[in-house]
């Protein structure tokens, strides 16, 4: 069985190397959506896959931190992103350009680990990130799957150089959410929400 939980957030980018003269050389912004779909073969002690409450917690922290800010790629000209974190409070700098395509593989990258660090309570098994959807307009959006996310061809991604504002840590319930999913922390769902 497969379920899915949407999020969404409101961010700004410039794609860099597209084909879009506005994309490539405009700072411009997206209502973006997020859609975290689940497998499992199991339900648990409430006869779900996950229950959704959950999913309100640090993965919301995660894909919230790209609320209202801007979304930089460290290899973009220096002084544009000196420029970008001078006057902006909420960035997320990644060592990948803030394409849809990228935005997805980042996501998947994070929640996949949250979810392989987390201790469950509630008789979950199995659970497994079957894949992510960012809409990045009304009619575009790309899907990743495991083997995007982990792909050489599309170039690897290393969570370790994604750098957050101050601004989007001091937003999360845990200051330390990031470092602990690096580190590989274990997280422990609670027995309520």
């Amino acid at each position: 069985m497969i379920i899915r939980k949407l999020f969404k957030f409101e961010n700004a980018h410039i794609v860099r190397g597209c084909s879009t003269r506005r994309c490539r050389s405009s700072l411009h912004g997206h209502s973006y959506r997020v859609e975290l779909l689940f497998e499992s073969n199991f339900l648990d002690g409430g006869q779900m896959v996950y229950d959704f409450g959950l999913m309100k917690q640090n993965m919301k922290a995660l894909i919230d931190s790209f609320d209202h800010g801007v979304t930089i790629w460290s290899g973009d000209d220096k002084e544009y992103i000196a420029d970008i974190k001078k006057h902006t409070q909420r960035w997320v700098e990644l060592p990948v350009s803030p394409s849809c395509e990228q935005l997805s593989r980042v996501i998947f990258l994070m929640i996949e680990r949250l979810l392989n660090l987390t201790s469950t309570k509630n008789g979950e098994k199995n659970v497994k990130l079957h894949s992510i959807i960012v809409h990045e307009t009304a009619t575009g959006y790309a899907q990743c799957f495991q083997e995007d996310a982990h792909s050489e061809k599309m170039g690897l991604i290393d969570l370790e150089e994604i750098v957050f504002s101050d601004e989007v840590m001091s937003g999360w319930d845990d200051r330390e959410l990031f470092l602990k999913l690096l580190r590989g922390d274990e997280f422990i769902n609670p027995d309520s929400v």
